[in-house]
């Protein structure tokens, strides 16, 4: 259910960057679109690890806790092992990041180690995994990228109705330019916050099955979400954010009606409430 639910959002996202190709150009705009986000979805599927990990910049350890733990989950659940990264960072969190299992990235900050017994750990790293499991790093990426490429034409469109919005032909209506710089970035927005969530969730239910027991990972969400909340991370990119396990943006608000996680309560009550056989 939820691989369907990604397929007819990601299906939603890319007709959105049509419409907004399509209104800046017509059938040659929207045929650039594509080309565009085929182009920027390439890119980040080969080089995602390596972009995410220097951006944060990652050390690869092959020895100490994370790696032990990581190595423990893997091959228990016969999985193959990813690279390891520690971040040097105080705030505690963690994400994935790699094109495939084969080419994973799996890290952690240094703050995590300070706060998480080595149960909550497992469970964080087991959440981890399954993302690297279920592919979800390919499509975030994905989402990611065609999300950027939206907001990328919504600011062409507000340039085009600036020096020759006037025109009412097939390349440059004016009504579509108004649509596409006001609409396209909030339904992208939209979908990629849906994708994200439903990911999210997911890997809570995987990850709580890979470690054998929801009750770690709830417990070390309980601890991340409430560090976060007191010291948010610094100099976080905000296209990255949604690859963490729990929120590295602070907000409330409506800034909070948008985030990219589900609602905490609600994902630790999914936890307390699983049984594994």
């Amino acid at each position: 259910m939820n691989t369907v639910r990604t397929v007819l959002l990601m299906t939603v996202l890319t007709m959105v960057l049509v419409f907004a190709g399509g209104a800046l150009g017509g059938k040659g705009g929207a045929l650039i679109a594509l080309v565009f986000a085929a182009v920027m979805n390439l890119g980040s599927y080969w080089f995602s690890d390596k972009i995410v990990v220097k951006m944060y910049r990652g050390q690869e350890v092959n020895s100490g806790e994370l790696y032990e733990v990581v190595a423990e989950l893997c091959q228990r659940n016969n999985m193959t092992m990813p690279k390891v990264y520690i971040l040097p960072q105080p705030t505690p969190n963690a994400f994935a990041t790699g094109r495939n299992p084969q080419h994973a990235v799996v890290a952690a900050t240094e703050g995590i180690m300070q706060i998480l017994t080595r149960e909550e750990l497992m469970g964080v790293m087991a959440h981890e995994l399954s993302h690297v499991r279920h592919r979800d790093i390919l499509i975030g990426s994905i989402a990611a990228t065609v999300a950027g490429a939206i907001s990328y034409m919504a600011h062409m469109a507000q340039w085009a109705m600036i020096f020759g919005g006037g025109r009412d032909d097939e390349d440059g209506n004016p009504l579509a330019l108004i649509a596409t710089m006001i609409l396209a970035p909030i339904a992208a927005m939209l979908v990629q916050m849906a994708i994200s969530r439903s990911r999210e969730y997911l890997a809570d239910e995987g990850g709580a099955k890979l470690c054998g027991n929801p009750m770690c990972l709830a417990s070390a969400l309980r601890k991340l979400e409430m560090a976060n909340s007191r010291a948010p991370m610094q100099k976080v990119n905000e296209a990255t954010a949604h690859m963490f396990i729990v929120n590295p943006l602070r907000g409330g608000g409506v800034r909070a009606l948008f985030s990219t996680h589900p609602p905490m309560e609600e994902r630790v009550r999914r936890l307390e409430s699983m049984t594994i056989g």
